[in-house]
């Protein structure tokens, strides 16, 4: 089985978020590795990469939250689903998605800890990228429990009852 096939799944939805997810990690990983190699002329890509990942990340982590928003008039959304993809999406893509975070903070965590009190330190703020992007994911195409009924005709329980009937 080839690599782009484990990474981004066939036949899975969101298969885009997921590309665009692993692309950005790749980017990161390597500028990162040539910023540990060489740090002074690579200070200024390992910058604009990891605050571009960064702003990317932000921006689909506030897409996401709005879109979450509007399911959960109809939808019990919680943030481990929708963020960490707990129990809304395959386990190929929950494991996809939550790869490339756990790649993004081994590499930057390495790449700072080889070359503390440099530009490498920027790297600290690319795993925003992936999480945002597994949030996107979850909140276009997870699926997510319905939301019981507001009808006033449903029995209510008191939670403080913990459904003992006295």
């Amino acid at each position: 089985m080839a690599l782009s096939s484990r990474l981004v799944p066939p036949g899975v939805e969101g298969q885009d978020l997921l590309r665009a997810c692993w692309a950005g990690t790749a980017v990161f990983a390597a500028v990162a590795i040539a910023t540990t190699a060489f740090p002074d002329p690579m200070a200024v890509p390992i910058a604009v990469v990891s605050l571009g990942l960064l702003v990317a990340g932000c921006a689909a982590m506030l897409w996401a939250f709005q879109r979450a928003l509007q399911r959960s008039r109809y939808e019990l959304i919680g943030v481990g689903g929708l963020y960490f993809l707990a129990g809304c999406a395959p386990r190929s893509v929950r494991l996809s998605m939550m790869a490339a975070v756990a790649t993004e903070v081994v590499v930057a965590l390495a790449a700072a800890s080889v070359r503390p009190f440099t530009a490498s330190a920027f790297g600290i703020l690319v795993p925003v990228y992936a999480l945002g992007l597994s949030g996107a994911w979850g909140a276009r195409h997870g699926i997510f429990p319905p939301r019981p009924s507001d009808d006033p005709t449903s029995e209510r329980v008191d939670p403080s009852r913990n459904g003992d009937d006295v």
